[in-house]
This record gives C-alpha cells, structure tokens and sequence, in this order.
C-alpha cells in the first residue's frame, strides 16, 4: 500500500496555503485598485447619442407647445439644442476645479413664446403642469412669486427615469413664455461635433386638435 509520508503532507499544505494566500492577495490588489479607481474618478457618466438626445428634447418641446393650447395668436419662436459644461467626479475633481470635460456634455432646447397676457400663460402652465404629473414627472420647483413691482409664474418638472428636466417660466416684465427642455450629462462620442449640427435645430409645429 502506498503511503503519503508527514513531510510530504506538510509540504502539501504549505503549497495550497501560499496558492490561497496569493490569490488572496491578487483580489485585494485588484479590489484596491478598483476601488482607487472608482474614488479618484466618481461615477462614471453614461453614454450619450447627441442626435438621440436632441430628438427627445424636440419631442418633448413639441408636447408642452401642444399642451399650452394657446390661441392661434400667440407663436413660439424656433429653438436650437445646444450644450452645457460637465465636470469631473470624485477626487479628481478636486485635481480639476472648473475645469469641464470635453467628452461629457449636458443638452437643453431653449425656446419662447412671447406676448403672452398674464391669465392666458397662467392657463397654460396648468395644462402643462396636469399633463407632465399625469406622465410620472415629479415637481421639483414652484417658482410662483408676486411681489411689490413683479410677479413671476413657473415651475421645474423631472423626469425619475431619464433626469431630463422641464424648466416653464412667464413674467410681468417681459410677458413671454420661457421654456428649457434639458438632459443630464453623457458622454459623447469622439468625432461629435457642435457647430453645424443639423439635429440641433428646432422649429415649432402644433399639431392640429383631433376631429
């Protein structure tokens, strides 16, 4: 009968020992690093399309011209998607003050409808307001304030899924409607570039109301 000797057990062990000690290490070390990584640089930014994008914020501006249901009268003025600054996370933020990330943008669609009378821009921002809550969008801003000289009507609505905002504000100072449709920051492809970007443009179209 063969017979494994104490030495030869000992020396055994010794071996599965160091293999489990240094995989042991080789895990820490990955984890560290992982972990180093995911401290210096922050939460990493999702992807971004800039055509996408710029698509839903278009659709999204299309829906609240549609839910203002203002009078033939009254026109929105065009719009264009343009881009916002976004910053480096975690530590390295610190490494970069002020400093924004050429591969990380935000998007927003500014447009307006000016000339608005007070009791027509209040009607329509209830609309809009009942139609984003009727859709999941969440209040985040009531910007409703008289004061002595002014009086200011507007509101902030965001969206839990896709962090995309609705920003609606009208005052007595100017009477027009301001609107902001925004996206949050992704990242963006190498060869995106702004200037001359055909989706960028947007240029109001109510639907005509059902029969």
């Amino acid at each position: 009968m063969l017979k494994t000797s104490v030495r030869d057990t000992r020396t055994s062990g010794r071996s599965v020992l160091h293999a489990d000690t240094g995989l042991a290490l080789v895990t820490l070390t990955v984890g560290a690093v992982v972990a180093g990584n995911s401290v210096w640089n922050g939460a990493p930014y999702p992807s971004a399309d800039p055509d996408a994008v710029a698509q839903r914020l278009k659709v999204r501006s299309d829906g609240i011209y549609d839910d203002f249901a203002l009078p033939g009268k009254y026109v929105a003025d065009a719009g264009r998607v343009g881009t916002g600054a976004c910053y480096y996370r975690g530590l390295r933020g610190i490494a970069h003050i002020d400093q924004a990330r050429g591969d990380v943008r935000s998007f927003g669609l500014d447009w307006s409808v000016p000339d608005i009378p007070e009791a027509a821009a209040r009607d329509a921002q209830q609309r809009v307001r009942q139609r984003l809550i009727q859709q999941g969008w969440k209040l985040t801003q009531d910007r409703d304030r008289t004061g002595t000289t002014f009086r200011k009507l507007g509101f902030r609505f965001e969206n839990p899924d896709s962090g995309d905002q609705i920003d609606v504000e009208w005052n007595i100072s100017t009477t027009t409607l301001f609107i902001n449709v925004y996206a949050p920051c992704g990242k963006v492809p190498d060869d995106f570039k702004e200037h001359d970007w055909p989706e960028a443009d947007w240029h109001p179209e109510r639907r005509a109301p059902a029969a």
